[in-house]
C-alpha cells in the first residue's frame, strides 16, 4: 500500500510505504515468535534447575565441612547427604533433557557428562552401604577428601551453566 503527501519541507511530494507482516490466525504472533518463547521457557526451566544444583553442592560442602571439622558425625552426616543425591541426580538428567529436546547441542553435551557420573555413582554403591556416602567408609582411603572436592568441582560447574543459562535465557528473550 503506498500513498503520497501533499508536500515535504525540502520540496516535492513523498512517498509512504506501510509494511505488513503475517499473524498467525487467532493468535496475534508472528510465525517465529512461538519458537522463540519455547526457547526462554526451556532457558528459564533450566536457570531455576542450575539455582538448585547450585544450592545443592553448597549443602554438600557445608555438611563435608562440619564432617570434617567433627561438628557432626559420619552418620548423621552422610543420611543427610544420601537424601540429596537421587533429587541432586534427578534435576541434573532433568536439565541435560530439556536440552536434548530443544536441540541445544553444546548444553546437552556440557551436562551429559555430570548426568552420567551421577547416574554411575548412585548405580555403582555396594551392597549393605547406606547409600553413595557412607559413614563407615568415608573416613576410609581419603573418600571424604574426594567428596569434598567433587563438591567443589560441580559447584564450579552449576556456576558455569549458571551464567550460560542466563546469557541463552537474556538472548533468546530479546531476541523475541
Amino acid at each position: 500500500m503506498q500513498g503520497t503527501l501533499p508536500s515535504s519541507p525540502l520540496g516535492g511530494s513523498t512517498t509512504v510505504q506501510h509494511v505488513s507482516h503475517t499473524v498467525e490466525e487467532g493468535t496475534g504472533k508472528g510465525p517465529s515468535t512461538g519458537r522463540w518463547k519455547m526457547e526462554a521457557v526451556v532457558f528459564i526451566l533450566s536457570l531455576v534447575d542450575c539455582c538448585a544444583l547450585i544450592f545443592l553442592s553448597v549443602y554438600f560442602i557445608i555438611t563435608l565441612s562440619d564432617l570434617e571439622c567433627d561438628y557432626i558425625n559420619a552418620r548423621a552426616c552422610c543420611s543427610k547427604l544420601n537424601k540429596w543425591v537421587i533429587p541432586e541426580m534427578v534435576g541434573q538428567c532433568l536439565s541435560t533433557m530439556l536440552m536434548l529436546v530443544s536441540m541445544h547441542w553444546f548444553t546437552f553435551f556440557l551436562n551429559l557428562p555430570v548426568a552420567a557420573w551421577n547416574i554411575y555413582r548412585y548405580v555403582k554403591v555396594p551392597l549393605g552401604n547406606m547409600g553413595v556416602f557412607d559413614p563407615t567408609e568415608i573416613h576410609n582411603r581419603g573418600q571424604l577428601k574426594s567428596h569434598m572436592k567433587e563438591a567443589m568441582i560441580k559447584l564450579g560447574y552449576h556456576l558455569l551453566c549458571f551464567f550460560i543459562y542466563l546469557y541463552s535465557m537474556i538472548l533468546a528473550l530479546i531476541n523475541d
